[in-house]
C-alpha cells in the first residue's frame, strides 16, 4: 500500500511559512552540504523549474509520483504563471475556490481529502506526497504515515503551523535524522502502531 508523507520545512517553533506565506527566510539555510542532500534524496520534492535550474529534471522519480497541495500552497506558483509546479508528479490541487484547472496537467478538486487519500492508497504507485498547507495537512493528519520534517534553525513567533487541527494527539517515532552544517535537521517520523 501507498503511503501518504508530509515532507515540509518549519522553524524550530513550528511554522512553516510567515502569517502572508513568505518562505523565503528559510533560503538562508539551504547551504553546500544540505543542498546536495535535497537534489539526491528529494529531488522528487523540489518544483519543476528547481530541478531544471539544479541539474536533476531528468532524474527519475524515486520516492513520489503524486503531489497533494491545499488552494494556499499552490497559489503563490499560479500567480507566478508557473500553472504545473511539480510536472514530474501527478498533481492535485485540494479548493473549495478553484473550480477549474488552468492547467491540464493538474487536477484540482473539493473532494473530501481523506477520502481521497484513501483510494490514492489503494492504487499502484510511489509514494503520495502532502506539500501543504496548514489546513489540508490538519485534515490529512489521520492519514499521515509518515512525517519528513526540515526543521530549520530560526524561530518566528508567529505564522503559519504545520498543522491547523483540533487538539488530536497522534504519536509518531524518529526513524532517521541528519544534521547539516547550518543547524537545520531533516528528521524522519513513521506513525506509531495504534
Amino acid at each position: 500500500m501507498r503511503k501518504l508523507t508530509y515532507f515540509v520545512g518549519t522553524t524550530i517553533d513550528g511554522f512553516i511559512a510567515a502569517s502572508d506565506g513568505d518562505f523565503d527566510f528559510f533560503t538562508p539555510y539551504l547551504t553546500e552540504d544540505y543542498l546536495p542532500h535535497l537534489t539526491g534524496e528529494y529531488a522528487d520534492c523540489l518544483p519543476s523549474p528547481g530541478r531544471a535550474a539544479l541539474g536533476v529534471a531528468d532524474v527519475p522519480n524515486t520516492r513520489f509520483d503524486t503531489v497533494l497541495m491545499g488552494r494556499g500552497t499552490y497559489a503563490p506558483g499560479l500567480a507566478a504563471g508557473l500553472t504545473s509546479p511539480y510536472a514530474h508528479l501527478r498533481q492535485i490541487v485540494f479548493s473549495r475556490s478553484l473550480t477549474t484547472s488552468p492547467d491540464p496537467a493538474v487536477e484540482v478538486t473539493d473532494e473530501d481529502p481523506a477520502t481521497l487519500v484513501r483510494k490514492l492508497k489503494q492504487q499502484d504507485g510511489l509514494g503520495i506526497w502532502l506539500c501543504g498547507g496548514a489546513d489540508l495537512a490538519g485534515q490529512l493528519l489521520p492519514e499521515i504515515d509518515e512525517l519528513i520534517v526540515k526543521q530549520y534553525p530560526v524561530v518566528t513567533g508567529t505564522g503559519i503551523p504545520l498543522f491547523r487541527a483540533d487538539f488530536s494527539p497522534r504519536a509518531f517515532q524518529l526513524t532517521d535524522s541528519r544534521m547539516f552544517e547550518s543547524g537545520t535537521l531533516v528528521l524522519t517520523y513513521t506513525k506509531a502502531a495504534d
